[in-house]
């Protein structure tokens, strides 16, 4: 395969198609790595086609991200009306009017091989502790609306601060768009009207635009959205569905008016066949509704969402179609579908920017020759595919561990059969109290227990090394620890003051 290829067999003409946030940044980070004395990397986008970026909430990798790129973090907040966040508030998930947050970062403090969850379990099961919250410095700040960068200083919990932002898509995509630019990435206007193969091999062999004109590379990235473009439509990959697991299918989203000051963390309150989001932008708020069209009729869906926005809406409600599953392979002959192309998870965890990096990073491990090795394929699509479903499994969680049955939509997710893997770990939670973390997935202990114990999963017992502490330090322990976060919370400035210091410019 492009056995012509001038620098020895190594692949160095890319061609990226689709733009949108994986598209640029998929440019953006190959521009930065690669550069571009060996390397010509294009772009190929149509303005008339689109993305579905609606606004965008993230986790802490996209601050690597950032900084692997040299992106000023004022001047991103600037370009992008950005906030800070720290975590997701839960609402209504276990039981109608619960909450809780899954806040980023740890929970208390770890004692030699044992997380703090453990300790924490033993002081719940003894009634000292009802949440888990209670001993995590970004939780507590995210209750009252405060927010400051980590210090260097480690002993303090404000040493433990992990945060990310709260985003417009559009905006961080020209962002990335204008980095890669300028970074020679070749970006050409127009919309692909053939993908011709190779008749021996099925490779790509050239993309055929509107203008009739024709790109040839060595490796074709698939940014293309839910069509896939190329992994789909023309390699004809397959997909594996998993919406018998996953039974959202459908969002509406519409931007509103900020109301008050915009809080840190990204609010997800349950409705009665889905959930509905809300991200706080510095001069506006991201708001939509997901659900299971088989539970709720997209007029129902509207009319949930509108009623539950505070602030005047400034766009039309836009309806989205899903379907929750992945590729079955994300890496097809020459061709690597990035972003929607590859699958979808809906973005109850705030993953589909982490799911790109992940994707980028893990490619540029397994980077090909122009040879195209199928191990280096292989073990790109076995390690992405692994963690996909183990994000699959975390997202999953939120609705099985439900005592809702108020809603066909609730007594189904309640009482469906889940997967094997996800079946024990929560059996091993509910008979032991004890959490293991996966192949080094995404979501680490602290993650679980949060879900597990903020929707009401009962342990019923904690790991017994915890008994080595007596109970009289544990609960001095718990004390100083709860002491320590207040007193650090007591100091933080608010939200919007850190905001306005910081980026004075973005005040309106």
């Amino acid at each position: 395969m492009n056995q012509n290829n001038q620098f020895s067999g190594r692949v160095n003409k890319i061609a990226i198609v689709g733009g949108g946030t994986a598209g640029w940044m998929t440019a953006a980070v190959f521009a930065k790595i690669l550069g571009k004395k060996n390397y010509h990397i294009q772009l190929i986008e149509s303005e008339e086609i689109g993305t579905i970026g609606v606004g965008e909430a993230a986790i802490p990798s996209i601050l690597a991200l950032n900084k692997l790129l040299g992106i000023d973090e004022v001047e991103f907040m600037r370009k992008t009306q950005a906030t800070f966040k720290v975590g997701i508030e839960f609402v209504n998930w276990g039981r109608v009017g619960d909450s809780y947050m899954h806040s980023f970062g740890a929970y208390g403090v770890n004692m030699g091989l044992l997380h703090f969850y453990n300790y924490w379990l033993k002081l719940y099961k003894q009634g000292k502790s009802s949440d888990i919250g209670e001993f995590s410095i970004t939780a507590q700040a995210a209750l009252h609306n405060k927010f400051i960068h980590p210090v260097s200083t480690s002993n303090t919990p404000l040493s433990q601060i992990k945060y990310a932002y709260h985003f417009d898509a559009g905006l961080y995509a020209r962002h990335l768009r204008a980095y890669a630019e300028s970074m020679g990435v070749s970006r050409i206007e127009s919309k692909i009207i053939k993908v011709n193969l190779n008749n021996d091999d099925g490779f790509i062999k050239s993309l055929v635009l509107q203008n009739e004109s024709i790109i040839e590379a060595d490796l074709y990235i698939d940014c293309s959205g839910f069509k896939g473009i190329l992994i789909e439509e023309s390699l004809k990959t397959g997909y594996e569905d998993w919406s018998h697991l996953l039974l959202c299918d459908s969002a509406i989203a519409v931007q509103s008016k900020n109301v008050s000051d915009p809080p840190p963390y990204t609010r997800a309150t349950a409705h009665t066949a889905g959930w509905q989001w809300r991200i706080p932008l510095q001069k506006r708020t991201g708001n939509g509704h997901v659900y299971a069209s088989r539970f709720m009729d997209d007029d129902t869906a509207r009319r949930i969402l509108i009623e539950n926005i505070d602030g005047d809406l400034i766009t039309e409600p836009r309806l989205i179609r899903f379907k929750t599953g992945m590729r079955r392979k994300f890496w097809n002959k020459n061709c690597v579908a990035i972003g929607l192309s590859s699958g979808f998870i809906e973005p109850l965890e705030s993953t589909s920017i982490h799911l790109i990096q992940k994707s980028i990073a893990t490619l540029f491990e397994c980077f090909p020759t122009a040879g195209f090795n199928q191990v280096d394929i292989d073990k790109y699509n076995d390690k992405l595919q692994s963690d996909l479903m183990l994000i699959r499994d975390f997202v999953l969680l939120h609705y099985k561990a439900t005592s809702r049955e108020d809603s066909e939509f609730w007594r189904h997710c309640k009482n469906m059969v889940v997967n094997q893997t996800l079946q024990n770990k929560i059996a091993l939670f509910e008979e032991s109290g004890k959490i293991f973390r996966d192949n080094n997935e995404l979501f680490t202990e602290e993650s679980w227990i949060a879900v597990m114990a903020g929707q009401g999963l009962s342990a019923k017992d904690y790991n017994p090394l915890v008994d080595s502490l007596d109970d009289v330090d544990l609960e001095r322990m718990a004390k100083d620890i709860k002491s320590a976060i207040s007193n650090s919370v007591s100091v933080m400035p608010t939200h919007k003051e850190f905001i306005a210091n910081y980026c004075p410019q973005m005040e309106s």
